[in-house]
């Protein structure tokens, strides 16, 4: 957490048990920390030179004490908030400038093209970490340049109130794995809808910059970025007339398939297995990503039928949309 003043993790885990211990030396610091001497020692001096840390003896066998940090750490702070600010600023007159420059531009200069697995993927996780209030987007089982396990932007950006409204293809979530991460995702507040397939994939950042992959013959991967246009209007239109149509997924929390008798209503989990029965699984399938029984999931499906009055699965999803079990709105 101190990396923003400078620190390293070795040297910020040296400064942390020297503030615990008050003061210590190179044997009490190697017993507490998995680092020889050696290198201790080589923190223990960068940290004086900051003025985080001071030896008590000019011999190398002194005990080193720790600055508070109220007092050592203050300064720092108040250095990087200055430069911070001043980075805003010069960003603020480089987006002016660029607006300014955009509003005369031809109509090629509002889509950008961007080649190389690398150049695509930092892009695509530039519009996430660069996004103020809202990321949409459209996700497909065969990412071009990042999969949803290395898509670290999605937890940063939510972190800070970054709204995620995410529309994914079934297919998606039958991978063991990405099903874990849709999971994580919805335990952090994303927003996901599954449809049976998406138009494209795509990517949305606050209405102002779009992405979409290329696809094409060639084996290097490619993508578009839209500036703000009619195009780009129009990309939002499509996430958005997609979005209303699809399923929403819903997450139940840990231990929740415990079945309890005499309900009135769906819980958690009723709800998340009813969730996925509406985007197109098979009990089996349901299991499967869940780990439960097959038993486990037609037992659910079975009380919800009893719960909405339904003799057929069909009447059931009716009932589930009637009742605002699953809503879309």
């Amino acid at each position: 957490m101190l990396s923003a003043i400078g620190l390293d993790d070795e040297e910020e885990s040296v400064y942390r048990v020297l503030v615990t211990l008050g003061a210590a030396d190179l044997g009490d610091l190697t017993r507490r920390l998995e680092m020889d001497e050696s290198e201790i020692g080589r923190r223990l001096r960068a940290l004086g030179q900051r003025g985080l840390a001071t030896q008590s003896s000019t011999q190398s066998g002194g005990r080193w004490v720790a600055a508070p940090p109220g007092v050592a750490l203050r300064p720092h702070l108040i250095q990087q908030r200055l430069e911070l600010e001043q980075a805003e600023l010069t960003a603020a007159a480089l987006a002016e400038e660029f607006r300014a420059e955009a509003s005369e531009s031809d109509a090629h200069d509002l889509v950008e093209v961007v080649v190389g697995a690398a150049a695509v993927s930092h892009r695509f996780l530039q519009l996430q970490l660069g996004a103020q209030d809202e990321v949409m987007a459209f996700v497909t089982d065969n990412p071009v340049a990042v999969s949803g396990p290395e898509n670290d932007a999605e937890g940063v950006a939510v972190a800070r109130g970054v709204t995620y409204r995410i529309v994914m293809e079934r297919a998606v979530l039958t991978s063991p794995a990405e099903f874990a991460e849709v999971s994580a995702s919805l335990g952090r507040d994303v927003n996901i809808r599954v449809v049976d397939r998406v138009p494209t994939k795509l990517v949305i950042s606050d209405r102002s910059l779009a992405m979409v992959p290329l696809s094409g013959s060639g084996s290097e991967p490619a993508a578009l970025v839209v500036h703000a246009s009619g195009l780009l209007d129009s990309l939002s239109g499509l996430f958005d007339s997609v979005w209303r149509e699809a399923t929403p997924l819903v997450l139940a929390g840990p231990g929740a398939d415990t079945l309890v008798e005499g309900r009135t209503g769906p819980d958690a989990y009723d709800l998340q297995v009813l969730s996925l029965l509406l985007s197109g699984f098979t009990d089996a399938s349901i299991a499967t990503q869940l780990d439960v029984g097959l038993r486990t999931i037609q037992r659910r499906v079975q009380g919800l039928m009893q719960l909405a009055g339904a003799t057929s699965r069909l009447q059931l999803g009716w009932h589930a949309h009637e009742r605002g079990w699953i809503v879309r709105g």
